[in-house]
């Protein structure tokens, strides 16, 4: 970066070299640490480029200024570039050939105690960091973190424009929409009793966008979704990769995104390798049965297969009497893990049963024999069959989860990540990207046993109108999509439903009437009767992208200011209580529930 002499610097603290000895400079920044030596004070002086090491002597006119400094203090010192002794140099810093010499130091702002160390690594509790998130964006990682989300979202954009995809920014306040999450609701001072929401996605929008005649859309796009917090979902807001595309089909949309995705992980990869597009199409069927989630992690060799035929009718009882009764047997194999030890099967079967399983049942194939607890009840046959479906050889392991099939979907991924972890075959320093597809139209609501959208209602279903009024709902696809990087959910998308029909169709099995599908979106509605384009998209989660490239377990390490696992901003206060003026302006009145009133 390039300085012009100012009142503040003339260079920045991650600017001078060693062709720099000799200049006059003036330098502002953060007093990152002090080292008091008696006769001489060193000042390790840092701004957002980096850190310049910084001494006075003590027979200087500002040494006791510099004595007096506490980290974190703002100052301006000038000064002159000198080259460091040979023994000093400091490799591991841009500027560990130069130090400078202070001839005067201007205090700009002083710095309190400090609750905590901005020069240092040491963890501090998540409730420090962020009500003191300014100082916690000043440490090194964190700083850096939120600088290449910045240079990912640059790339992402710049990826976007080459591609033809155009910028457009849709509302804020807009009405709700059935996404599948709760929104945030806005109270309307003009129109008493009624709301407006923020934005769960920028959905319908980017589908008028779409009938508005606009070929190629896309957005940084902020969404809103009041649900709880986790490592991969930040709670309250998020930002993802918002896109659109007219007179496409699904594989138009992989073939828009995948050179995107695979080209920003390629600049920022930092020596990790990435999968080669196209990435692996799985359907979801496939990804529920051979890796116990819609959300595979390929780094994971271990492949799930379903053995219930195996047990069936076999003198293993528990097994058989289960299959017998609807439940499924799945097999997760444990490649080599006959050289592991006794305790290593016994660990993993206390950990089952810490999940509130009755326990981890396993096979052993060692010199074409096979041993285990459950070995003894299978004849040489079914063994045989058992080695054929799973693929097994001597030495491999195959461990055993036998229960209803949505349970045991479930377990059986868990016990395929366990096993990949513990005998370590999970490939490290790689992306792998790969698409969900072919996901269910419709889902079964457990709670009130009625037919819901199980994934994004504005999705184009299968077969169309014909599978709509002729197929059992709960057996239509739809052209629904999932990106999956690592076991992480980068973005949903889908072909959208563009037919008037479709639409009052689909709402209608699921529960809607077709008032209510006029008066909730009625918009969209509406404009599909004036000539919609078929048309489909997808939308990359910026914020779970950056935490992929930098490393890191949770996304409030990439986010500037994120909010706590109570959807609490420590920082600034939010959520916080509002005048009574400012709600009878707004025609509310608070009524809390007894816990919350007694607590007030």
């Amino acid at each position: 970066m390039s300085l012009a002499s100012s009142l503040y610097r003339t260079h920045t603290c991650g600017q001078l070299r060693a062709q720099d000895v000799g200049q006059t400079t003036r330098l502002s920044g953060w007093v990152h640490r002090k080292r008091d030596h008696g006769n001489l004070v060193f000042i390790d002086l840092r701004d957002h480029y980096g850190i310049t090491q910084c001494v006075v002597e003590q027979n200087s006119e500002c040494f006791k200024i510099a004595e007096s400094l506490r980290n974190e203090t703002v100052i301006t010192l000038n000064g002159t570039v000198v080259k460091r002794s040979a023994d000093t140099v400091n490799s591991k810093m841009p500027t560990g050939d130069i130090e400078i010499e202070i001839k005067d130091i201007t205090v700009q702002s002083v710095a309190d105690a400090l609750p905590l160390q901005v020069n240092a690594n040491t963890e501090f509790p998540e409730e420090t960091r962020l009500t003191y998130r300014f100082l916690d964006l000043r440490r090194e990682k964190l700083h850096n973190n939120i600088v290449l989300r910045s240079k990912i979202i640059a790339s992402i954009r710049r990826r976007m424009i080459d591609q033809d995809f155009m910028e457009f920014q849709t509302p804020i306040l807009t009405s709700s929409s059935p996404e599948g999450a709760r929104d945030f609701l806005v109270p309307s001072r003009m129109h008493p009793g009624q709301f407006y929401a923020l934005p769960q996605a920028p959905q319908q929008f980017k589908q008028l966008l779409m009938v508005s005649g606009f070929d190629r859309y896309f957005q940084i796009a902020p969404c809103f979704r009041d649900e709880d917090a986790r490592a991969d979902r930040s709670p309250g807001e998020f930002y993802q990769l918002d896109f659109e595309m007219s007179f496409v089909t699904q594989e138009d949309v992989f073939a828009a995104i995948e050179p995107v995705l695979t080209g920003v992980f390629n600049e920022f990869a930092d020596g990790r390798t990435i999968s080669s597009y196209p990435y692996p199409r799985i359907t979801y069927h496939d990804a529920m049965l051979k890796y116990g989630c819609d959300k595979p992690d390929l780094r994971n060799p271990l492949i799930i297969t379903d053995v219930s035929e195996v047990f069936k009718g076999s003198d293993f009882g528990i097994f058989s009497k289960a299959v017998a009764s609807g439940s499924v047997v799945r097999a997760i194999p444990g490649p080599k893990a006959s050289t592991q030890p006794r305790s290593f099967f016994e660990k993993l079967n206390s950990w089952a049963q810490d999940l509130g399983m009755p326990g981890l049942g396993y096979i052993i194939f060692e010199g074409n024999e096979a041993k285990g607890p459950i070995a003894k009840f299978l004849d040489a046959d079914r063994l045989g069959q058992l080695k054929k479906l799973t693929n097994t050889q001597d030495g491999d392991a195959v461990f055993f989860v036998c229960d209803k099939e949505d349970k045991a979907v479930k377990f059986a991924g868990q016990v395929r990540t366990k096993v990949g972890q513990d005998l370590d075959i999970i490939e490290k320093n790689t992306f792998k990207f790969c698409w969900v597809v072919d996901f269910p139209m419709f889902e079964l609501n457990e709670d009130t046993k009625k037919i819901d959208f199980s994934h994004n209602p504005f999705s184009m279903p299968q077969g169309g109108l014909d599978a709509l009024n002729n197929q059992d709902p709960l057996t239509i696809n739809a052209y629904q999509y999932d990106i999956v990087c690592n076991g992480i959910e980068l973005s949903s998308g889908a072909i959208r439903n563009h037919l008037p029909e479709v639409m009052y169709k689909a709402f209608s099995i699921a529960g809607y009437r077709k008032e209510e599908v006029e008066a909730r979106f009625g918009g969209l509605l509406n404009a599909f009767k004036y000539g919609a384009p078929p048309h489909g998209g997808c939308a990359p989660g910026i914020d779970r992208i950056v935490m992929l490239l930098a490393d890191e377990p949770n996304l409030r390490e990439v986010i500037a200011f994120p909010l706590n696992q109570q959807a609490q901003d420590l920082l600034m206060q939010a959520p916080s209580a509002i005048e009574p003026d400012r709600l009878k302006e707004l025609h509310i009145q608070i009524k809390l529930p007894p816990k919350a009133a007694s607590a007030a």
